[in-house]
């Protein structure tokens, strides 16, 4: 077995245990060796245009808002425009989509979408790319993408 095929068994793993609608669950650090291993794999980041101006971005990621800012209104037409991007690089339904937001939570919805549109290995990124905040509601700081060291810019 592959280095990529036991970390998408661990994430996989993590989907049967919490009974999750899509392929699996990644930390930040696996999502990153998937996507350093698999040149098909794709990281699909659903923060909305303001956090990825003002927070950073990772770098190649294709970006999708699942809520527009001000106010966090839904995107109603999120799956509709997933499927229109990923059209545009040819991503076949088998292909990993690893998706991305603040803290996990609309990467999973987004990945739950994925899923539902016949996509066969969308998984979440736990932890997300800021991670849980502190007392001082501080985030990067216990966990996530940029507490990993991961690459990401401004």
């Amino acid at each position: 077995m592959s280095h990529q095929q036991e970390i998408l068994a661990v994430a996989q793993q993590r989907a049967l245990e919490k009974n999750l609608p899509y392929a699996g669950a990644l930390t930040p650090q696996e999502a990153f060796e998937i996507l350093q291993e698999n040149p098909k794999a794709l990281l699909v980041d659903v923060r909305t245009q303001a956090e990825l101006d003002l927070v950073g971005r990772v770098p190649a990621a294709l970006n999708v808002e699942w809520a527009f800012y001000p106010g966090m209104v839904a995107n109603a037409d999120f799956a509709k425009q997933l499927v229109a991007e990923l059209n545009k690089r040819h991503v076949d339904k088998d292909s990993a989509l690893i998706f991305l937001c603040r803290t996990g939570g609309r990467s999973s919805n987004a990945a739950t979408v994925a899923a539902s549109l016949g996509f066969t290995q969308a998984y979440n990124t736990l932890e997300g790319f800021e991670g849980e905040a502190n007392s001082h509601k501080q985030r990067t700081l216990i966990n996530g993408w940029r507490h990993a060291g991961l690459p990401w810019t401004n």
